[in-house]
């Protein structure tokens, strides 16, 4: 059960790292919290909650995200501190180590980010007002399933302050390309159904929204879960009343088919733009990357 009591009235700090998804997903839990009582802080402000989602595309961003948690904690003292996201999922262990660090949740568990949290909050607050060290206590708590383990999804459609929407509609990745760790974090391909996200993007309309980005670790692998398909879920959504304009955020060329092409360029709402990710122009070395199309697909497309 959530300790409701725990989130009254306090303040929250977030920082996202890496993807759009992330950044979908950070507002999401933000969202989540505000409706349990927690509002953003302003500048000049200490925050009572930090939330830091993290990325680990390279080790750049590894190194990014570590600076990022100890910033966060150095600028915000006595502040329980909650790591997510893909670092979070591949160094665990190593990330509750780090000083002022109270939480780490895998890609798995993030799902139930709010019990997880509100767990471990109500321990930290019931150990302060017994005047307990936490040193050695059972904070600083870590929470990651090994990979194929990772089963869980986590429904996102958000926005900032503005009316386009972020809708997540695939987590995870079957492409285990020989550079990329996103598999590994993210867990395999999965996805919800059409009907509920079609629900998700007529809540967005009917809150304002005119705009959506579908969004996802290898969207295009949608329908892996549900025995669905992507040109039929973009098909769905462009009869949402109300959104004026849909976009899609990257997808491999493997996985863009002419039929989509093809609606995408009539279609009343899809704009008629696709990012298509080419890692090399040379066939030999997309072998050896392991990608699944070579100079002739990707020049077709």
């Amino acid at each position: 059960m959530i300790n409701t009591a725990v989130f009254q009235n306090k303040k929250a700090a977030y920082y996202t790292l890496g993807c759009k998804l992330n950044f979908s997903e950070t507002s999401t839990f933000g969202k989540m919290l505000m409706e349990l009582g927690v509002t953003g802080v302003q500048e000049g402000e200490k925050a009572d909650l930090c939330l830091i989602n993290t990325c680990s595309v390279t080790e750049v961003a590894d190194h990014k995200c570590r600076q990022a948690i100890h910033r966060m904690v150095r600028e915000n003292p006595g502040a329980f501190v909650v790591v997510t996201g893909c670092y979070a999922q591949l160094e665990s262990e190593r990330v509750s180590k780090i000083e002022g660090v109270d939480l780490v949740l895998g890609s798995n568990e993030k799902a139930d980010l709010i019990q997880f949290l509100s767990d471990a909050w109500t321990s930290k607050e019931s150990e302060r007002e017994m005047g307990e060290s936490n040193e050695n206590n059972s904070l600083h708590q870590y929470f990651s399933v090994k990979t194929k383990n990772i089963k869980s999804f986590a429904p996102s459609c958000s926005r900032g302050n503005r009316t386009r929407y972020f809708l997540k509609v695939q987590d995870g990745c079957d492409y285990y390309c020989t550079y990329c760790t996103i598999p590994y974090a993210r867990g395999n391909s999965r996805n919800p159904s059409i009907d509920s996200l079609v629900a998700q993007a007529q809540k967005a309309s009917e809150e304002g929204g005119k705009e959506i980005v579908l969004t996802g670790v290898n969207i295009g692998d949608f329908g892996k879960t549900t025995g669905e398909s992507f040109v039929d879920l973009v098909k769905a959504l462009d009869q949402v009343e109300g959104i004026e304009r849909y976009r899609i955020s990257s997808m491999e060329p493997d996985l863009l088919s002419d039929e989509l092409i093809d609606f995408c360029a009539t279609s009343r709402a899809f704009m008629p733009h696709f990012h298509i990710p080419l890692q090399s122009g040379s066939d030999e070395v997309l072998r050896l990357m392991h990608r699944r199309y070579d100079k002739a697909l990707f020049a077709h497309k």
